[in-house]
């Protein structure tokens, strides 16, 4: 199937919220990853979501130049003539951008979809990402508002951070602490700035205590049934029941009860970064621990080639990390759930 168009983008979500499931959100950073995000989908029949971060943007557009459009866009393009090849549906999604990286980041893109709407085409990505989180909540609402607006007319759905999520995410660093908990006031004031659909479609990164990156157990102290509160709170003074779509950020190394608690109370997208990227380097490291003196030319050898081959270790990479979305679609109860 081609990449979801906004039609079956919008569907796809719907179809989560209806049915309490959500689809991960896999980060790609390279075509390798891209290819093990898809196939990890196909193999779970489940649609999903491929997501570039700014850093993994800026790595896609080489280290010559480091242009993040130029990088997001090359993967972007590729992967509308990849995912024809594969049996579900997938959307292509911008993660994390803050403030000082929205005039080289998020705005170009959504200038670029909203050329190619006007001239009769899909938008090349299907969502993008306003990390305001670190800018007060005033600022962060009228910047959304403008986002917003641009993104309806490309026919794209905005997602929005209103609340810091904790730990680090491509050099956006928030503190551990209580202001991890996004309140119906905060809930309230985003739905007065950007309405309940009317202004166009976006997704609410909202705060209950999450962290990026991976932590012992006792470290991170989440509340999945924050997000009922959130929910009923704008519900009871707007009249519109569930009204949010949830995005569950920092959700590597969630236990199964939490994520469940945070399915039946509307998250539709968790993403995923850290489990993927440890599940796509262990076999690249496990294979150079076994042949080093292949890979490497130890004492004058001349090594093994077919050890050292990118595509060797490649593999077994692009299957460690596919089989990981498996896990993390069969987590989120959308492995089965795909479009037909």
């Amino acid at each position: 199937m081609p990449i979801a168009t906004p039609e079956v983008y919008n569907e796809m979500l719907d179809r989560a919220k209806a049915g309490k499931f959500a689809y991960p959100a896999i980060n790609v950073t390279s075509s390798q990853t891209l290819n093990a995000a898809l196939r990890g989908f196909a193999e779970a029949e489940s649609d999903g979501i491929v997501q570039i971060s700014t850093g993994g943007a800026e790595f896609l557009g080489g280290q010559y130049s480091k242009d993040m459009v130029t990088g997001a866009v090359a993967l972007a393009e590729y992967a509308h003539i990849l995912a024809e090849k594969y049996p579900v549906n997938i959307a292509l999604h911008t993660d994390h951008c803050p403030k000082d990286k929205l005039d080289g980041y998020v705005r170009p893109l959504l200038a670029l979809s909203e050329e190619r709407v006007k001239a009769g085409r899909n938008p090349l990505f299907q969502s993008h990402m306003w990390d305001g989180s670190a800018e007060t909540l005033a600022d962060n609402l009228q910047i959304a508002q403008e986002l917003l607006e641009q993104a309806r007319r490309a026919n794209i759905v905005l997602e929005v951070e209103i609340t810091p999520t904790g730990g680090e995410e491509d050099g956006v660093t928030h503190e551990i602490n209580d202001s991890l908990y996004t309140t119906v006031d905060d809930a309230i004031r985003t739905v007065e700035a950007l309405g309940l659909g009317e202004k166009g479609r976006y997704l609410l990164a909202a705060s209950f205590g999450n962290v990026h990156g991976v932590y012992k157990p006792g470290n991170v102290v989440l509340r999945p049934e924050l997000l009922k509160e959130l929910n009923d709170g704008v519900a009871a003074k707007f009249g519109k029941q569930s009204p949010f779509d949830f995005v569950f950020h920092g959700g590597s190394g969630s236990s199964e009860e939490e994520i469940r608690t945070a399915l039946e109370n509307g998250v539709v997208k968790m993403n995923i970064d850290t489990d993927t990227q440890y599940a796509f380097t262990r076999p690249v490291a496990d294979h150079m621990f076994r042949h080093y003196d292949g890979v490497l030319k130890v004492d004058g050898e001349v090594g093994d080639k077919k050890q050292y081959d990118p595509r060797t270790w490649g593999k077994l990479a692009e299957a460690g990390m596919a089989a990981r979305v498996v896990v993390a679609a069969n987590n989120l109860r959308s492995a089965g759930n795909k479009m037909k």
